[in-house]
Parts: structure tokens; C-alpha cells; sequence
């Protein structure tokens, strides 16, 4: 089977976080795991160009994989023969652990383990489960890729001296993790959403594996109400993903072909936030999930709901961001000027959407001038290649 550069670049970038899951589990060593993991993907780059995809390209991967992790510890001085053995001797789909048999959602759980920061959790899964490169990492947090490498090698060496377990935590335990978990599984999906690296807008592969383990997280606490909303709003958002792009330029909500949304996954999130609903506990995820329930019921949105449903948001879980996209929907309610008196009231402004919102409000006051700057603030802050085609477009119809 021949094998182009762009299908080795999607096997590459959709098995890496299993690779590694895999080693951690196997080697319970995160840097020999990342570097194993590293060192085959460039041997399948170049044997999959000369002789075409293997059967099982995951596979080939973990054992590959393996293979040079078993080579590295046989070099290593430092480390006893007792533990050369043991590593060496252990079979790869062997010692399943915790409640849930997955390892990427072992992984998660260790990269949320509460000894880490809240910002070192979110790094370490956005580079071992979703693999992005140090450089894209530390763009994502505005800082030095060599300040992002400290923190990264800070955390692995923190995993390794307090032996954080690989799995997933005891039922005790679980509620103090279960945040963190959703929000970094939130993370992968919306990184996939609006892909923020390469020259795609929206990476299928990671919005796929985001939704898989929201299930998983679902199935192992069935009882909380907010791993239901999580579920629902991956499902909802996912919906509307064959609409949103008209070639390489996104496609606004309101001007989406509805009758191309993903139908079956519509269903299953209503019915998820109509379950919700009936628990009467209400959360961040529950809140977010009614939102989108609310926009994909019917021939179009009805913002009177979605202005409320973001009013019951500010009081469960209020942020900027959080009042800005109640801006978007008090602008339908209430109209622009409004609305823009509200965006203004805003500390956003490294937040490119926030600029993005200023030019949609001013232009639809007919401010052409203030919001041809707007978008250009927009543009320059924007990272998904198709938000700044849209972008552009808008910025061409104000400058006439």
C-alpha cells in the first residue's frame, strides 16, 4: 500500500498520544516514553514513504516504539539490572489498571494529578495526548519556548520523584481530579475545533478522540451530571462541523445549511441535556451543552433562550470570555450598540476574539473606519487559518 505524506501525517498525529500512553504505562517513565515515541515516528516517516503503510500503522507504532525504549534502558548505567528486567519482561498489553482499561485516560488523569499546577496539567496533555510540538505549546501560553521546556521538564520530573500513579484514581479521589479531566479533554476537542498549528482549520482526529473519552469519563461516573453535559456539548459543537467551512473560510453560525449538520449526534446531545435537566444541578458543561442545544433546535437560533441560558453562566461559572460570548448573543437580543458597550467594559484585548467581536458590532453600526482596525487587531491575533480568511473577507467589505 503506498503511503503519501498526508497520510502519514494524519496516522502520525492521531496515534502519538496512544504511543506514548502505551510506553507510560509499560515503562512508567514519561521522558523515555515521549523520546521513544518521537524516535519511531521519524522511523515510520521514512519507512512508510519507501515501503508504503503497514497493515496495522498503530501497531507498528507502540512496538517500534517499544522496541527503542527497551534499547535506551539497556544503555542506561544508571538504572539496576532488577528494573532492565523488569522493563524488558514486561508484555505490552499486559497489567491493566483502574476502573477504565484506556491509557490515554490514564494519561489524562496523571497529567491533572493535583501535586502539578494548573497550567503545567493543561501543558503536559496538550504535549503527550495531543502531541503538539514545545514551540506550539509555548505559543498557546505567549511565553519563551525555552521557559515552556523548563516547566514541561519540571513537571515530568515532579511525576517521576512523587511516583504520581498512571491510572485512573480511586472513586475518593476522583472528584478533584474529574475537573481537571474534563476541562483537558475540553482542551483536545477544541483544539481540534479551531486548530491553532498547520494549515488546517479543524483537525477531525482530535475532535473524535475528545468525544471518546468524554464517553469514557461518562461511563466511569454516570451519576454526575456535568461528564453528561461535557458529552452533550462535544456532540452538539461536533454537529456543525460538516457546515462551517465553505473551502478553506469558515462559515458563521447564522449562515450555516443546517440540513448538513450531523443529525444522529444532534439527537443524542439533546437527549444527554434533557437528562440533565432533570437532575437539577446545573454546571459549566450542562450550561454550555443547553446553549448549543438551543442553537441547533429548529430553523435558527432563539437568542432570547441563549441570552438567558449565558445570564445563568456568569452566575455558575462568570469569566470574560464567558461575557463576551454573552455579548454576541445580547447583540441579537438587544442589538449592536448594546452589545458593544458591553464588549468595550472588556479586559480581552490580547484575546483575538474579543477584537474579532469589537469589528462585528462596529460594522454592523456602520463604524467602517473602527472597524477595519478591529479586524486587522483580529487577524494579527488569530491563529486558525480559516478565522482569518473570514477575517479578511469582512475586513475587504468595510475598507468598501
Amino acid at each position: 500500500m503506498t503511503a503519501s505524506d498526508e497520510d502519514i501525517e494524519r496516522i502520525v498525529r492521531a496515534e502519538y498520544g496512544r504511543v506514548v500512553a502505551t510506553l507510560v504505562r509499560r515503562f512508567s517513565d514519561v521522558d523515555i516514553a515521549e523520546e521513544a515515541a518521537g524516535e519511531a515516528l521519524v522511523v515510520a516517516v521514512q519507512t512508510w514513504r519507501r515501503d508504503g503503510l503497514p497493515p496495522n500503522p498503530g501497531g507498528w507504532l507502540v512496538t517500534t516504539a517499544g522496541n527503542r525504549a527497551i534499547d535506551r534502558i539497556r544503555r542506561e548505567s544508571t538504572r539496576d539490572a532488577r528494573q532492565k528486567e523488569a522493563a524488558m519482561l514486561t508484555p505490552p498489553d499486559s497489567d491493566p489498571l483502574g476502573a477504565v482499561d484506556d491509557d490515554r485516560l490514564r494519561l489524562i488523569f496523571m497529567c491533572c494529578h493535583p501535586a502539578l499546577a494548573v497550567e503545567a496539567r493543561v501543558a503536559l496533555t496538550l504535549r503527550l495526548v495531543v502531541g503538539l510540538s514545545m514551540a506550539e505549546i509555548a505559543a498557546a501560553f505567549v511565553v519563551e519556548e525555552t521557559t515552556m521546556a523548563q516547566r514541561l521538564t519540571r513537571a515530568k520530573r515532579k511525576i517521576k520523584a512523587a511516583r504520581i500513579p498512571f491510572g485512573v484514581p480511586f472513586a475518593s479521589d476522583l472528584p478533584s481530579r474529574l475537573s481537571s479531566a474534563m476541562a483537558v479533554v475540553y482542551l483536545v476537542f477544541n483544539q481540534g475545533y479551531f486548530a491553532t498549528t498547520g494549515d488546517v482549520p479543524l483537525r477531525g482526529e482530535l475532535c473524535a478522540e475528545a468525544i471518546r473519552l468524554a464517553r469514557l469519563l461518562r461511563q466511569l461516573l454516570p451519576d454526575e451530571p456535568e461528564t453528561s453535559g461535557l458529552l452533550a456539548l462535544l456532540l452538539l459543537t461536533d454537529a456543525r462541523r460538516p457546515a462551517r467551512f465553505e473551502g478553506t473560510t469558515l462559515v458563521p453560525l447564522a449562515e450555516q445549511d443546517r440540513t448538513r449538520w450531523i443529525r444522529p449526534s444532534i439527537d443524542e446531545g439533546h437527549d444527554l441535556v434533557r437528562q440533565c435537566l432533570k437532575l437539577q444541578r446545573p454546571g459549566y458543561y450542562q450550561i454550555l451543552a443547553a446553549i448549543n442545544a438551543v442553537h441547533t433546535d429548529g430553523p435558527a437560533s432563539d437568542w432570547r433562550q441563549v441570552l438567558a441560558l449565558y445570564d445563568q453562566l456568569m452566575v455558575v461559572a462568570p469569566s470574560p470570555v464567558v461575557a463576551l460570548n454573552r455579548a454576541v448573543a445580547l447583540a441579537e437580543v438587544e442589538g449592536p450598540a448594546a452589545a458593544l458597550t458591553a464588549v468595550d467594559a472588556l479586559d480581552l484585548v490580547p484575546y483575538h476574539a474579543w477584537h474579532a467581536t469589537r469589528a462585528d458590532l462596529l460594522r454592523r453600526l456602520g463604524h467602517d473606519r473602527d472597524a477595519a482596525a478591529a479586524y486587522e487587531s483580529a487577524i494579527a491575533l488569530a491563529d486558525n487559518p480559516a478565522e482569518r480568511d473570514f477575517l479578511t473577507t469582512r475586513l475587504a467589505s468595510v475598507r468598501g
